[in-house]
């Protein structure tokens, strides 16, 4: 059986899109996953910011790998987010699931998307948790 910190790798592995964000996991931990990305010119919106579909794919990820960190294929059934603050071209962001609440097989997850200490973005997620375990 797969060891529960493997299993975000094992999917950033499997991840095209996450891949060609630049997304590296930072830290793993069960129902906890830190992720982080740097904004790139080619993320950006006719308004010079990053488009808002980049720090929502970063929360997004977090949220998917810490979901599945409970050894269960998860799967996301409703999310949503805030953006509080515009991001650059060159920004480091890192996005961490903070909240975990396993309820049977629906969990409840809150990310939260951080330039250094600034949170830019807040997430909110809903996944189910299948019978298939991670192998």
């Amino acid at each position: 059986m797969i060891k529960l910190e493997e299993i975000p790798h094992k999917m950033l592995d499997q991840d095209q899109f996450s891949q060609w964000l630049g997304i590296e996991v930072l830290e793993v931990e069960k129902g906890s996953c830190k992720v982080g990305m740097t904004v790139r010119k080619e993320m950006l919106n006719s308004m010079g910011k990053a488009h808002g579909g980049i720090s929502y794919s970063l929360a997004d990820t977090a949220f998917g790998f810490s979901a599945n960190t409970h050894g269960k294929y998860a799967v996301s059934i409703e999310t949503s987010i805030n953006h509080i603050e515009a991001l650059e071209e060159g920004d480091y962001l890192i996005a961490e699931a903070v909240t975990d609440i396993a309820k049977t097989k629906i969990g409840f997850n809150i990310v939260e998307v951080k330039r250094g200490d600034q949170i830019v973005a807040l997430f909110k997620g809903v996944v189910y948790r299948t019978n298939k375990d991670w192998e």
